[in-house]
């Protein structure tokens, strides 16, 4: 596991088409250092998505008896370090042969989060903005979907680890052509 001053540092390396960089990190993620990792000349867009902790959780709206939203207080992240990272790196580098070249980076933050910080960290460049935008998209549901890493919420009168995202759509995400 990184520490949460390695995305950007002076040995960190850059994400490359080849070589995405996919982090788990134990303290603050440095956005500007993960977008950083991917910015380039030859980019013309870098697309970013950042996952922040929300007060209010909304169970799966599916559910026939849904209980309401309740407030959330902080939550717990953990992960499989050595294979979240393979997982993400492998992530990365499908956006590349599947929506179109590109530069990822992917850094998820594990241990206790309170309100507003972000726990997941997502930036990839591409010569179009088409590209940059549905595979940054298409990143955060496969990582929901696929990579190593539990949350658990704590809420006012007690806490629950939370499976899978009930509100990802079905399907792909496609790059309008």
């Amino acid at each position: 596991m990184s520490s949460a001053s390695d995305p950007g540092s002076a040995s960190e390396p850059r994400a490359s088409a080849t070589e995405p960089l996919a982090r788990i990190v134990d303290g603050p993620i440095d956005t500007d250092a993960v977008i950083a990792a991917v910015a380039g000349h030859d980019a013309g867009a870098v697309a970013v998505f950042l996952g922040t902790v929300r007060e209010t959780a909304h169970p799966a709206a599916a559910a026939a008896a849904a209980p309401p939203a309740r407030r959330v207080l902080f939550l717990e992240y953990e992960a499989y370090a050595p294979m979240a990272e393979a997982q993400m790196r492998e992530i990365a580098l499908a956006l590349g042969r599947e929506i179109g070249p590109c530069r990822v980076a992917i850094v998820h933050r594990v241990g206790r989060l309170e309100l507003g910080e972000t726990s997941v960290a997502i930036a990839v460049a591409s010569a179009h903005r088409r590209i940059a935008l549905a595979a940054c998209a298409e990143a955060i549901e496969r990582i929901k979907k696929t990579v190593p890493i539990w949350k658990k919420e704590h809420f006012e009168g007690g806490a629950v680890w939370i499976e899978g995202d009930p509100s990802a759509p079905e399907g792909r995400f496609e790059a309008p052509r």
